[in-house]
């Protein structure tokens, strides 16, 4: 299958109040620009060096989105231009994207990362530090970023039970804090193995990459 065939067919899968972000870390950009011309134009890296290169050389109605673990030294790199940071996982680096947006006269979408899965490679805050961040002082005092929802990777397992039990888990979460929350309007859960169950489970963002791209290259 295409790039364009596979595209249109996750398109054709998904509903419309879902949104889309092609995941385009390792692949070149003939192959981007291939779903860029398709009319998609959400697109997300992980390493912020691949990031930067990316925007600098593709068009600049793109929508980038950083879903990788930011590190607090290169949030600068792309304040400029990012969409949407997704993997905010510490009041240290939503603090230091409110610095670089203000530096660019720029509000900054970020979803805070959330821990669902039972593996210790993934990072995130639980629910008692997301509610203790939200409702801190600090937190109300930043001008130059949004909190617009919440992020969550699931375990990697095929234990279909687990997934949804870990999804519906952040669904319930994200519902109690939208409740008090006025922007929190995205629940980006789900990647190209799970992104179906994420969404029975109530995701509206999905990343998704090698079942757009095909395999990825870490050459």
């Amino acid at each position: 299958m295409s790039i364009l065939e596979n595209l249109s067919n996750i398109k054709k899968s998904i509903p419309e109040h879902v949104t889309l972000v092609a995941v385009s870390k390792t692949k070149p950009i003939e192959d981007i620009l291939e779903v860029y011309n398709a009319g998609h134009k959400i697109f997300g890296e992980n390493k912020v060096q691949e990031l930067t290169d990316k925007y600098e050389n593709m068009p600049k109605d793109i929508e980038w989105h950083m879903i990788g673990h930011l590190q607090r030294n290169k949030v600068k790199y792309i304040a400029p231009f990012v969409s949407l940071i997704h993997g905010v996982d510490s009041f240290r680096l939503l603090s230091e994207i409110n610095k670089r947006a203000e530096q660019n006269n720029r509000v900054i979408n970020c979803l805070l990362q959330v821990y669902i899965a039972e593996e210790e490679t993934k990072f995130g805050l639980d629910k008692a530090e997301i509610i203790e961040l939200l409702n801190s002082e600090e937190f109300k005092a930043l001008k130059n970023v949004q909190v617009v929802g919440l992020m969550g990777m699931a375990t990697n397992t095929s234990d279909e039970k687990q997934i949804k039990k870990e999804f519906s888990g952040l669904k319930t979460l994200f519902d109690e804090l939208k409740l008090n929350i006025d922007s929190f309007s995205t629940l980006s859960m789900g990647m190209s193995g799970d992104f179906m169950h994420a969404i029975e489970c109530g995701s509206n963002m999905i990343r998704v990459g090698s079942s757009i791209f095909g395999a990825r290259n870490y050459n």
